[in-house]
């Protein structure tokens, strides 16, 4: 098992609240702050015994959300969206190799917003230039969108971890 496989936390009124590590998931269990909803398939042995490791937690006492209902707009977020993917040659990179790329560049008019930025690689960057993508006779692999609160959750899982939602629980 490694170390980065993730576990839902809920509210205690059964909301989602965001993901942790297995390990903050039993520590929390172990705690007293949390109870198993759903266990997964994974094991965790010690020398003396051996745990399931849950899938999804419910905390015991309810918390207010401290995240809005929408998705943060930011350079993390339009990479997790985009599958560190280059948008334009489609090209897979690590984070820090890519950039963030106005479609409608902003001196002829773009928004800062989800649908006119794109991850893109530093090459494909400088070919575009000011230009938008027609102008520069590029195309996009795919169209930019506004990810809801569930489709990031799958976004990220499937990023992070290699997993959707649907396959850690059928809640």
């Amino acid at each position: 098992m490694t170390s980065m496989e993730a576990v839902i936390v809920i509210n205690a009124s059964y909301e989602f609240l965001g993901l942790v590590s297995w390990q903050r998931a039993m520590g929390l269990l172990f705690s007293g702050k949390v109870e198993v909803v759903k266990e997964s398939s994974r094991i965790v042995k010690t020398v003396t015994r051996t745990f399931r490791v849950p899938a999804v937690i419910r905390l015991v006492k309810f918390i207010r959300k401290i995240y809005k209902r929408e998705v943060p707009f930011s350079r993390k977020n339009i990479l997790i969206r985009d599958g560190c993917q280059c948008q334009y040659c489609g090209d897979e990179f690590v984070s820090g190799d890519l950039t963030i790329d106005h479609i409608i560049p902003k001196v002829q008019g773009g928004n800062n917003d989800w649908t006119n930025v794109v991850a893109c690689c530093r090459s494909c960057n400088v070919r575009k230039g000011g230009r938008t993508p027609r102008q520069a006779g590029m195309q996009l692999v795919r169209k930019p969108f506004k990810p809801t609160i569930m489709e990031f959750i799958n976004l990220y899982l499937k990023r992070r971890f290699g997993m959707e939602l649907s396959q850690i629980i059928d809640y």
